[in-house]
């Protein structure tokens, strides 16, 4: 019997990739308009690509892409992507489809919510409380709370200590096959893949259940 979830944030309570691009589309513009030379269409790749070097929640991101363009930082355009990044941003932060009546039934139902992510606690937790959906949660098992990131066993085993609850009585949801499934079947924890916010992955997958729509965890338990 499941008597307890683990989620994963991004991709898998929230379309993050979605958002992100958004966010930083809308800063590409922001800079070009406050008198930045460059193509929007470049300027979105090579943040894509400091991102992907420097991890997608790097604060500084816009003014290592201005020092590695122009040399130097402009605080003017720099204050002006960083406004308008964070305007959609926050503005984008919507959960998926069938989230919010999802949690409250098993909400409902008794079973404990809680979230490991390797997003740092503050962001987490903004992101819940944006969705409106902070109070279903237990508590949140983030980077600072190991210094690892998943797979690694310490954020599953720290979350199990605080469900108290044997691993075969919980579930892990996430999107990440390498990191969040792996990790979980690490430590006996059940796993489902978030099919829904990672669908282009065409690699092996090894979790004991797969959904294309968060409501379907409604029938596995």
């Amino acid at each position: 019997m499941i008597k307890a979830i683990i989620f994963d944030v991004d991709n898998t309570l929230i379309d993050f990739l979605l958002m992100k691009d958004m966010s930083i589309k809308a800063a590409a513009s922001a800079m070009i308009d406050s008198g930045l030379e460059e193509k929007k269409e470049s300027i979105v790749a090579d943040l894509w690509k400091l991102l992907g070097k420097h991890g997608y929640e790097d604060s500084k991101v816009f003014q290592r892409y201005l020092k590695e363009t122009t040399g130097t930082i402009d605080y003017r355009v720099l204050a002006s992507a960083v406004n308008a990044y964070r305007r959609v941003r926050t503005g984008f932060l919507e959960p998926f489809p069938h989230v919010i009546a999802t949690l409250t039934e098993l909400f409902k139902r008794g079973v404990i919510l809680a979230v490991v992510t390797d997003a740092p606690k503050l962001k987490a937790w903004i992101r819940l409380t944006a969705m409106r959906i902070d109070h279903l949660f237990s508590f949140v098992v983030a980077f600072e709370d190991t210094h690892e990131h998943k797979p690694s066993r310490k954020p599953f085993e720290i979350a199990l200590k605080k469900l108290k609850v044997k691993p075969k009585e919980c579930l892990m949801i996430g999107d990440s096959p390498d990191r969040d499934v792996e990790g979980a079947k690490n430590l006996g924890i059940k796993s489902c893949f978030a099919r829904y916010g990672n669908p282009n992955y065409d690699g092996k997958i090894k979790a004991d259940y797969e959904i294309k729509d968060i409501k379907e965890i409604l029938k596995l338990i």
